[in-house]
């Protein structure tokens, strides 16, 4: 089974926030595996970047390598998450995306997908467990969101201090419930600038998702 996380706008923070989710999830589950289709995450976990193929790869692959040999595709990260890394190319018109979609719906562990900005393919939010919208409160996010918001099961808010609208103006304006509220913070920043998100995943965060993963 697997959560995909998505915005809708660039800076809304779904990386950190699906990265963070994984982390906490691996934890609580004893083990996570982290899909990146954006190809930030290594960077955000503050780990080396994969070496050979990753999922989009196998996605163009023109063979008939069964969805099973993703598994050999993964990384271990450490403390029970897994990272399937992104690869190179482009997949938006994969065929092997329904296979895709079935092989992480049926995983034996919880996979946390970071399909980063735009709206992701049909089939894997007809897949997922849960879809996730991940915004700040911020009126040329929303905007953008109106007409998708519908796609998504649930908002993860970023709020920032100073901004006029508030969570019960989001989920007015977007009829999706937020489930949780990262407020920014720069223990955060500084934990993926030091590399240190996957080993030090600061409180300020990991306490919001817990009741998500």
């Amino acid at each position: 089974m697997y959560t995909l996380c998505w915005s809708v706008k660039g800076g809304s923070g779904t990386t950190v926030v699906s990265s963070a989710l994984a982390v906490v999830s691996a934890r609580a589950n004893e083990n996570a595996v982290l899909v990146d289709l954006r190809g930030d995450v290594p960077a955000a976990l503050g780990i080396q970047e994969p070496s050979g193929p990753g999922v989009v790869d196998w996605l163009n692959s023109s063979s008939n390598t069964p969805a099973e040999a993703l598994n050999y595709l993964t990384t271990d990260v450490g403390n029970g998450l897994q990272l399937l890394h992104r690869g190179k190319g482009d997949f938006a018109e994969s065929s092997r995306l329904e296979a895709f979609a079935e092989y992480l719906e049926h995983h034996p562990q919880l996979c946390i997908v970071d399909s980063g900005t735009g709206i992701p393919p049909a089939v894997l939010r007809e897949h997922a467990l849960h879809s996730l919208l991940i915004t700040r409160p911020c009126y040329l996010a929303l905007r953008r969101a109106t007409d998708c918001a519908s796609l998504a099961d649930g908002i993860i808010l970023i709020t920032e201090a100073g901004r006029a609208l508030s969570r019960r103006d989001v989920e007015a304006v977007l009829q999706v419930p937020v489930i949780a509220e990262i407020p920014v913070d720069a223990s955060v920043a500084r934990a993926v600038d030091a590399g240190l998100l996957a080993a030090r995943l600061p409180t300020v965060i990991s306490s919001r998702l817990i009741a998500v993963a």
